[in-house]
């Protein structure tokens, strides 16, 4: 009983440290290095990109849930994984637009930034949190351990939903106030 016990939680904490390193190089990336002036404006079509990986991790999120709703679990299965590609792509194009072109302002006043900003917040929090979340749903279900990955998955997919919802959101408010 013991050694299982340990070697769950071994790749629990491997996971928990890559999200804890990839969240600090995120915050990094984003609020400290400056973006090289010489990129500028290449890759402007970054953003909208984002978004639309955003969009369609969203939808194979809600596709995967009714799926599984209906005891589908091969179909589950595929909706979840091509949900994990979508986010990943969005990982992919959110570090290489942020290396280019740095932070977006918001350029908007009165309430509507204050609603941005609170919407910019709890995505940024929730997403530190998806992470590793994320990650460890799939460990337990690839790794066998249904009645786990079943009992953080409650928890995971309006987490991972919501953050790729306002992901959404805020590329449009952004791109309406600009």
């Amino acid at each position: 009983m013991e050694a299982t016990q340990t070697t769950s939680r071994t790749p629990i904490a491997t996971i928990i440290g890559i999200s804890a390193v990839a969240t600090l190089f995120l915050l990094w990336l984003v609020y400290v290095h400056p973006p090289s002036q010489e990129y500028a404006s290449r890759l402007l079509f970054l953003p909208a990109l984002n978004a639309l990986f955003n969009a369609m991790s969203a939808a194979a999120l809600v596709v995967g849930f009714s799926y599984i709703r209906k005891r589908n679990i091969p179909a589950h299965r595929a909706s979840m994984i091509t949900a994990f590609v979508f986010s990943s792509l969005f990982l992919v194009t959110y570090i290489t637009n942020h290396a280019l072109h740095g932070e977006m302002r918001f350029p908007g006043h009165g309430p509507v930034r204050t609603a941005y900003l609170a919407l910019l917040i709890s995505h940024i929090l929730l997403s530190v949190v998806a992470l590793p979340m994320i990650l460890i749903t799939f460990f337990f279900s690839l790794t066998g351990r249904f009645p786990q990955h079943k009992k953080i998955a409650r928890f995971t997919y309006p987490i991972w939903l919501y953050v790729s919802v306002t992901g959404v959101i805020v590329y449009a408010m952004l791109a309406v106030w600009r």
